[in-house]
């Protein structure tokens, strides 16, 4: 192949993991692209994604301390419903027992607005 110039080109595909276009109520954007945390427990920032398992696609929801950049909580499950949020936030709660005014920050899709 590299001798006739040939190269391989390999496509992925994309699925969107994101629903902004809901109806739910929207929390404002306290961050405001803001992810430096000078203590642990100040910040958490909360994301879904997906992963190719030899079962098929499993959804992976985690939560971040940005002090440590840690995970500090996560679930997994092969269906993307708002109970797997939950049950990543509850660990990290679990887990640190956060402070009165720690901040919870997500990109603000469905599953972090309909609870």
């Amino acid at each position: 192949m590299r001798q006739n110039a040939i190269c391989v080109v390999r496509t992925h595909k994309f699925k969107a993991t994101t629903d902004s276009d809901h109806t739910f109520n929207i929390a404002p954007n306290l961050l405001q692209q803001d992810f430096a945390a000078s203590q642990p427990n100040q910040k958490w920032a909360g994301d879904i994604t997906y992963v190719w398992t030899r079962e098929g696609w499993i959804y992976l929801a985690v939560i971040l301390d940005l002090h440590s950049r840690r995970v500090i909580g996560w679930a997994i499950s092969n269906r993307m419903k708002k109970d797997l949020a939950i049950r990543a936030l509850n660990m990290a709660i679990a887990l640190r027992r956060p402070p009165r005014g720690c901040i919870h920050h997500t990109d603000r899709g469905s599953q972090y607005c309909s609870h």
